[in-house]
């Protein structure tokens, strides 16, 4: 059986958690203390190389860290991951900018204000992450004007990973949905799917989440 390494605040965890729901996939979970230093532990060091969540062993011991590579993973051969070469090189293509300009910029400032980490940063720092967020969210914009899903016709694991942050955009300190009328259409859309997994932990759940990681 799968084991899924997981912290149930972190959205990247959120994504397997998704793709698993959709698939029906049974699976263990473990859940790891990022906050307590679990993750630079030597152990599990073996596992994600990083130190982050989530993580996947396979049932033969094999372990794939990384939200996006867990997620193309285990949608190889699904309706969630294109068969054709173009088609799947679209939703790199959105994984990729996902990494870049949601996950590293929306989920650090909406982390960051979720966990009383923001005064803590330098003020040119914050306004850099702002700006460029909001230029991310404004190509999520024009982009969902065009089309119903990031990379193409239909919903695929690119929707799962950009949907984990840019959704909670109004939880970052400094942004808004507001004026992004596409992308909110965009994310009823996503939550209007088949055994879509609406759940969110607070941080608050985590009483070490206030501390900076090891």
């Amino acid at each position: 059986m799968l084991t899924l390494y997981d912290y149930l605040p972190s959205q990247n965890a959120w994504k397997v958690r998704q793709l698993l729901h959709h698939l029906q996939r049974p699976h263990r979970v473990r859940h790891v203390g990022i906050f307590e230093g679990e993750g630079r532990r030597e152990a599990f060091l073996r596992v994600s190389p990083t130190g982050t969540v989530p993580a996947l062993e396979l049932d033969d011991g094999r372990v794939l860290a990384e939200s996006n590579a867990i997620l193309c993973y285990l949608a190889d051969g699904t309706p969630w991951l294109p068969g054709d070469a173009f088609g799947r090189a679209k939703v790199w293509q959105w994984l990729s900018f996902e990494q870049e300009r949601i996950e590293s910029q929306v989920g650090a400032l909406r982390h960051w204000a979720l966990t009383g980490k923001l005064a803590r940063r330098a003020p040119a720092l914050v306004e850099a992450k702002r700006n460029g967020a909001r230029r991310a969210l404004e190509v999520l914009d024009a982009q969902f004007a065009q089309r119903a899903f990031i990379a193409g016709d239909g919903y695929t694991v690119a929707d799962i990973a950009l949907f984990a942050y840019a959704s909670r955009a109004d939880e970052a300190d400094g942004l808004s949905l507001q004026p992004h009328a596409h992308l909110r259409d965009w994310i009823e859309r996503v939550r209007a799917q088949p055994r879509f997994l609406d759940e969110m932990f607070p941080y608050a759940i985590d009483p070490h989440s206030a501390n900076e990681l090891p």
